[in-house]
């Protein structure tokens, strides 16, 4: 039986029939070559009929965009599986790619460090318990409202209606902060704290503490000892709890302030006063625009994602070797954050901005079936454009699933 093509090589195959490739085309920057990023394409002059020029910019900068979440993607993952692996004992050989290809050198390295995992938990034996917060995510507001008044000509600049749907709006409250604010790694818990704060607390203290508790430990009174039970007073040492009443102290991880007058984070949930600087942790919906603006604007919001890190708690229970098992809570702790960031806070959005760029094929296909000056014009920009969405589709889509399979090992899920 005859194997049926594949549906990019049917978009490919007419661009490859007009012999093109993308040569010096008039008006556009650095001397006349296809546009490499999505600024470039944005600013291109091909002189095609306005309607035809705005999809032809508007796809190109989607690929564009989409080229660039993918490669800083990949390194990130890279970057994150290949400390793992080395703080667990793997060389730099090890991590390095037996081959070239999109998301090799992420799926390399996280290959590493789920097989140096496998050893190093194996050797310390015991019961590994890993405890995630995981990872808020949240994409800007504005970034995708000034996109879209530059993409598409009928969004007027400044003047984009931009919606957060699925998720929740957060920013900086210069009133009063209604909902919650989230006081940065190492910043001052001041006034009432009446969620948890993960991390080393300095101050009042109400929880689980790892470490040195002074004060009462289950009721009883201790004075620096061990408190495998709840710690009412100070810990010295990994703790996890809520900081009642007044936290006057830091927190070394994140802490997470209810009905706050005033907030020095992030506050979610409501301001008495315009949020400036929104942000949004579900889907970033721009105004009414076109397939290939939406593609473009998503994707290159998408790859301007900002994160509040994942706290990672690590606990190993009758451990046979003491020695790996600090070895491997110490690497899970420092880089376990980096990688949940994408597999547990980056996944949706970038699955749905690689969706979102193939709906750009749809102006690709018209410009290359309806031939004439359009297709002369940049029927090769366009097929290297489908050539590197392809890619970096096969980039992201390895890279995510790297980082799955190094968080699973781990045992964060």
């Amino acid at each position: 039986m005859a194997k049926k093509p594949h549906a990019l090589s049917m978009v490919l195959l007419p661009i490859a029939a007009l012999s093109l490739n993308c040569g010096v085309i008039p008006g556009m920057p650095g001397g006349g070559n296809c546009p490499e990023s999505a600024e470039a394409a944005m600013k291109a002059d091909f002189g095609l009929e306005a309607k035809m020029e705005g999809k032809v910019k508007a796809a190109l900068a989607a690929g564009a965009a989409l080229k660039d979440l993918a490669a800083e993607l990949e390194a990130d993952v890279a970057l994150a599986c290949g400390e793992l692996a080395k703080d667990l004992g793997a060389s730099d050989d090890d991590i390095e790619p037996k081959e070239e290809g999109p998301g090799k050198k992420a799926e390399a390295a996280c290959q590493a460090a789920v097989k140096v995992l496998g050893e190093v938990k194996a050797k310390a034996s015991g019961k590994l318990q890993v405890k995630v917060v995981p990872p808020k995510c949240s994409a800007s507001m504005n970034a995708m409202a000034e996109c879209a008044g530059s993409c598409d000509a009928t969004v007027k600049p400044g003047e984009a209606k931009v919606k957060c749907e699925g998720g929740k709006i957060s920013g900086k409250c210069e009133g009063s902060c209604q909902g919650s604010c989230t006081v940065e790694a190492g910043a001052k818990c001041s006034g009432s704290c009446s969620a948890s704060c993960e991390g080393k607390c300095e101050g009042k203290f109400s929880g689980k503490c790892e470490g040195k508790c002074n004060g009462k430990c289950d009721g009883a009174s201790t004075s620096g000892g061990a408190c495998s039970g709840t710690c009412d007073g100070t810990c010295e040492g990994e703790a996890e709890g809520s900081c009642a009443g007044t936290c006057k102290g830091s927190c070394s991880a994140q802490c997470e302030m209810k009905g706050q007058a005033t907030c020095e984070g992030s506050c979610e949930g409501g301001c008495s006063v315009e949020i400036k600087e929104p942000k949004c942790s579900g889907e970033v919906k721009p105004p009414e625009m076109s397939a290939e603006c939406k593609a473009s604007c998503d994707a290159q919001v998408s790859g301007k994602v900002e994160c509040v890190p994942a706290q990672v708690r690590v606990s190993i229970a009758g451990a046979a070797d003491a020695q790996a098992a600090v070895k491997l809570k110490a690497a899970l702790i420092k880089n376990m954050p980096a990688l949940l960031k994408v597999t547990l806070g980056m996944k949706a959005k970038v699955e749905r901005a690689v969706a979102n760029v193939k709906a750009t094929l749809d102006g690709v296909k018209a410009v290359v079936t309806g031939g004439g000056e359009a297709a002369l014009k940049v029927g090769g920009c366009i097929a290297a454009s489908i050539k590197a969405q392809a890619e970096a589709s096969v980039s992201i889509n390895v890279s995510v699933k790297a980082s799955a399979s190094a968080s699973g090992s781990a045992g964060t899920g």
